[in-house]
């Protein structure tokens, strides 16, 4: 089944005078929504009776949990102390994740720095390996979404993070179509483009796989380094437009949970997003 829904709660969500996210499933399932991805960019900062309440009304109304894990991880760097750290963050995220019955983590890679790109690949590998076997030993089942990021100097191409998600099953791409359309001075807009990505993939890990991938979409804003901001579908001068990508997924049968993450309309604009893709004839 594919799914939409926010990243977080948008401005409606508070205008309808609704403060705990354990109404956001209900409220989300009456907009017509069917996923929902909890924010833990800042830090998890979400106690176990919360976590559940959230997921026992999620359960209820049919929408499927995600968690965005803290933005401060960094799989790309090579600091034993880091990646100590990272660890710790991505178990304090499952425990998160496991209380709320969100199998799906999504993980950024993380910045290059003053090392070349080929080291923070390599350190990206190694971090990849050592947390999927911290999340084995913990018995955690989550499974781990490697995002494709907006900033050139930052791991996170499409190439990368096929790359990185080619090394074991237990992972998944989260393609943010608007972070490459961003990274790539908006090559990442059109059929053609979208189709690319999505045949990369197919290649790098398996059309199964990619069947079932993390999608985050929204309009971005971008320079000459990549991603400024996010913006909402109102704006007329950056893309990615979602029409092109509807009908790839409607002609290759994909099932993926895409999740929105529009400034403040991210419900509004996952519901549009949700009616191009029923609206699209083969």
């Amino acid at each position: 089944m594919i799914r939409f829904g926010p990243a977080g709660n948008s401005d409606s969500f508070s205008a309808a005078g609704l403060k705990a996210s354990a109404d956001a499933p209900a409220w989300l399932a009456g907009f017509g929504l069917n996923a929902y991805e909890y924010q833990c960019g800042r830090g998890v900062n979400i106690g176990q009776a919360t976590a559940r309440k959230i997921g026992e009304a999620a359960q209820t109304h049919g929408v499927a949990l995600s968690l965005h894990t803290p933005y401060y991880i960094n799989l790309a760097s090579g600091e034993t102390e880091r990646q100590e750290k990272n660890i710790g963050y991505l178990l304090q995220s499952c425990e998160a994740a496991a209380a709320m019955g969100a199998q799906r983590m999504v993980v950024h890679c993380g910045g290059v720095g003053k090392q070349s790109r080929d080291k923070a690949m390599q350190h990206s590998r190694e971090n990849v390996r050592l947390a999927l076997d911290a999340l084995e030993q913990a018995r955690f089942t989550q499974t781990l979404c490697l995002e494709t990021m907006g900033k050139q100097s930052v791991i996170g191409s499409a190439e990368e993070v096929c790359k990185l998600t080619a090394l074991d099953d237990r992972l998944l791409p989260c393609i943010d179509f608007g972070h490459l359309n961003a990274r790539t001075g908006g090559h990442c807009s059109s059929y053609e483009e979208f189709a690319a990505v999505l045949d990369l993939f197919e290649n790098g890990i398996g059309t199964d796989r990619a069947r079932r991938l993390h999608i985050h979409f929204s309009k971005i804003e971008y320079s000459s380094k990549g991603e400024v901001r996010h913006l909402t579908f109102a704006d007329e001068r950056y893309g990615p437009d979602f029409a092109p990508l509807a009908h790839l997924l409607r002609e290759r049968d994909y099932e993926p949970t895409i999740i929105c993450e529009s400034a403040g309309t991210q419900a509004e604009d996952a519901l549009t997003m949700k009616k191009l893709y029923e609206g699209v004839s083969l």
